[in-house]
């Protein structure tokens, strides 16, 4: 871990007013080269990136990003931890074990308001970067009878590990359709536990946040013969209305064995979120990295490509600092460079 400076004054909102630019556009301008952290002949600092556990996306991702910046700063040593999720992730955050967390939608949006999970609001906690969308896996094991949510009552149903933005969507999703944590037998368990336990019978259900296609949905899939029911109905209406971070999403059909049409769900963004002390050199480094570095990253997993700096304009909490300056001066540069009678 590095020494942390002390904490700047928040900056609260993001720039109103802006104008959606096209991706080809943004992408053009932001073809810079990679950002320097300083003189290589310090000591080296370590910084951690909290990310998920070993059966998601997070942490595959969280791995390349980190490698990538070590990579390219002379100064700093980045390494990808595996933990609980978004929760566990932020709490770290607050309590500086780490220095850059992912999290979903959810849990950036009651962190940052002292909401579901959090007795007080996270002080400083901004988003640094976007990632790609989340989508709501629903699995039910071989020969389990259901067709919807709603038929998870009284069934044995993995919410997803403590302290994971999974476990949060979960205690919505169901409440979504009247149902609580009284109503089903619910697991506390991994998406490659999950996956396990499908397979051998020892839950009914599991439902996972996670982008697609994710190894422990593949397993449970091609392994243990679970198959995906889809989201849909007053489910969606219900979290729709109720929470600003949900999204009409899907999955495409052929992702998964024995899924031969699309999937309806429910979709949520992740962010990688940081205090508002973080480094602004770390900031822009991971956002050049995201941008310009992401050929290795998409080859580590297709998600990366569905990563858009345009979403920082949706962001659910402030942005960092140097997050909103490198935004702005994109941005700037978008509209100086577009032709005259637009």
């Amino acid at each position: 871990m590095t020494h942390r400076p002390t904490r700047a004054a928040p900056r609260v909102g993001r720039s109103s007013g802006s104008r959606p630019w096209s991706q080809a556009a943004v992408w053009a301008l932001l073809l810079w080269g990679p950002t320097g952290c300083g003189d290589a002949g310090g000591a080296t600092a370590f910084l951690s990136i909290g990310t998920g556990g070993t059966g998601g996306v997070y942490y595959p991702l969280g791995g390349a990003i980190a490698n990538r910046m070590s990579q390219r700063d002379p100064e700093r040593r980045y390494t990808a931890e595996v933990t609980g999720g978004s929760v566990e992730n932020v709490n770290r955050l607050r309590e500086g074990q780490i220095d850059l967390g992912f999290a979903l939608g959810v849990t950036t949006w009651e962190a940052y308001h002292g909401g579901q999970d959090y007795d007080r609001p996270v002080d400083g906690l901004r988003v640094v970067a976007p990632l790609y969308p989340n989508v709501t896996h629903l699995l039910v094991a071989r020969g389990v009878e259901a067709a919807s949510v709603e038929d998870l009552r009284g069934m044995r149903v993995s919410v997803g590990s403590a302290g994971s933005g999974t476990e949060q969507m979960s205690r919505q999703l169901l409440e979504a359709v009247g149902l609580t944590y009284d109503d089903v037998d619910e697991r506390y368990i991994s998406f490659t536990e999950s996956a396990n336990a499908l397979r051998d019978g020892a839950i009914d259900a599991a439902l996972l946040s996670v982008g697609y296609p994710a190894a422990a949905v593949l397993e449970a899939t091609t392994n243990g013969g679970a198959r995906l029911l889809p989201v849909e109905g007053e489910a969606v209406r219900v979290l729709l209305e109720r929470y600003p971070y949900y999204a009409v999403g899907g999955i495409p059909a052929g992702v998964y064995p024995g899924a031969t049409l699309p999937v309806p769900t429910v979709s949520m963004m992740n962010w990688v979120v940081g205090l508002d002390s973080l480094d602004g050199d770390v900031v822009r480094l991971l956002l050049d990295v995201l941008v310009d570095g992401r050929a290795p990253l998409s080859q580590v997993h297709g998600m990366a490509e569905r990563i858009e700096m345009e979403r920082l304009d949706d962001s659910p909490i402030p942005l960092h600092p140097a997050t909103e300056r490198w935004w702005n001066e994109v941005r700037e540069r978008a509209e100086s460079n577009e032709p005259d009678g637009r």
